[in-house]
């Protein structure tokens, strides 16, 4: 008898520590700085040293909460030239800009965060500019998660902390849907 209960419960542990990992494309903001590429067309149609890339990564948790929160992760762009030096490439990390996502009421509202944000030196780049590299990139991943999905998504991006020195930034937030298959 002892057996039989003592596996049920390394089954219900099991099964409570299981999760869904799903390999995903996500789109990031990143910096073109220490590259030979001067001033690309980006996505916001502005010659900059910075576009929009997806790189594939392994995500479980809730989606499209994660998705959008993964947008803002660490990224060390790997190469074979020893003269490439940089450590970080997401312009959302360099920049200090959080990134917070979760679904109210059928819609998925979006903070990002510009309490803290600065600009380091050496990257060319205004506030501003990052700010719609990172919506740019978070439309883009959603669009690639929505496709196969039946309804619709409705997007609020809200821009928080932005004070009285960066009241410009709220101008940014927006609000979009993103149509399913």
């Amino acid at each position: 008898m002892n057996l039989k209960i003592a596996a049920l419960v390394l089954a219900v542990i099991s099964f409570a520590g299981a999760t869904t990992i799903s390999v995903v494309p996500i789109y990031e903001p990143i910096t073109l700085h220490g590259t030979d590429v001067d001033e690309a067309i980006s996505e916001i149609g502005e010659a900059l040293q910075a576009t929009v890339m997806p790189r594939p990564m392994a995500l479980s948790g809730a989606f499209p909460e994660t998705l959008v929160e993964a947008v803002r992760t660490t990224h060390e762009l790997p190469g074979n030239d020893p003269n490439y030096t940089v450590d970080e490439v997401n312009l959302l990390v360099l920049c200090r800009v959080g990134v917070a996502a979760e679904i109210v009421d059928q819609k998925l509202e979006v903070s990002l965060d510009v309490g803290e944000m600065v600009v380091p030196e050496g990257i060319d780049l205004t506030e501003r500019q990052v700010i719609r590299l990172a919506i740019v990139a978070i439309r883009k991943t959603l669009e690639v998660y929505q496709e196969p999905q039946p309804d619709r998504l409705e997007v609020k991006i809200a821009i928080v902390g932005a004070g009285d020195q960066r009241e410009g930034l709220g101008e940014l937030a927006c609000h979009f849907e993103i149509e399913g298959s």
